[in-house]
């Protein structure tokens, strides 16, 4: 991927890794839109970072995808980048009486809403580039966020075959896959210990201008490299 003069939208884009990727795309002469539910919080990062662009909107639903497509479309037509980031974690017990509230919440936005925006965003004649954020728990689990971990897994299975099925259009697919960093994902505190977010960031650039497609921090590495090591091969077999 070419890392200067897109035009990129970040869902989940005004915090934790969302920001952090916008602030290094704006440094690297892109445009950049940002989209989240939260007004205020999309309004900080406005200050922060006036060139960027904002759009309030809420993933969680379909009509909320639908409609920030229908909005890209019409505002944006030339936008080239699609960053799935948006991601919710919650630590929770099976046995919790809002445990299938919060996992179909949390399925919703980390699982569906990155397979339907892809399906929309294929519309737009200018898409060469998909960026999905995953997980080093894609590959183990965490047994405290696990539905967390099984959307992580269900968006790397899908992002590995959406590579295979864009091939033949020349749109690249890209996976991000952090392990734990210093954000408020999941609650603010929990992951206070974790390497910040701009090493993260400062990492997988450099591996976006190797030409990778695999981009991978820290403990996520080795994770990734040994899940490889056993399924790229399979995967070859099935995917002719």
């Amino acid at each position: 991927m070419k890392t200067s003069n897109n035009k990129i939208l970040i869902t989940g884009g005004a915090t934790g890794i969302g920001l952090g990727l916008a602030e290094r795309f704006l440094k690297e002469n892109n445009t950049v839109i940002i989209c989240g539910r939260r007004a205020d919080v999309l309004q900080e990062a406005a200050i922060k970072f006036p060139n960027i662009i904002t759009k309030q909107c809420d993933l969680s639903g379909e009509e909320g995808r639908i409609e920030l497509y229908h909005w890209i479309e019409k505002n944006h037509t030339d936008l080239n980048v699609l960053v799935n980031n948006a991601g919710i974690q919650n630590w929770m017990n099976i046995s919790d009486n809002d445990f299938y509230a919060k996992a179909k919440n949390e399925i919703e936005i980390n699982a569906l809403a990155p397979v339907h925006l892809s399906n929309l965003f294929l519309n737009l004649k200018s898409l060469n580039t998909i960026i999905n954020i995953t997980s080093g728990l894609s590959f183990v689990p965490l047994a405290k966020v696990p539905v967390y971990c099984a959307t992580k897994a269900f968006l790397r299975s899908f992002t590995l075959s959406l590579r295979y099925l864009l091939k033949e259009k020349n749109i690249e697919v890209i996976e991000l896959i952090p392990p734990a960093l210093n954000t408020d994902l999941g609650a603010k505190g929990i992951h206070d210990g974790h390497p910040p977010v701009n090493e993260f960031v400062a990492s997988v650039f450099a591996q976006m201008q190797e030409g990778k497609n695999e981009l991978t921090f820290g403990s996520s590495k080795d994770r990734a490299e040994v899940n490889n090591n056993s399924i790229g091969e399979y995967f070859s077999k099935l995917n002719p």
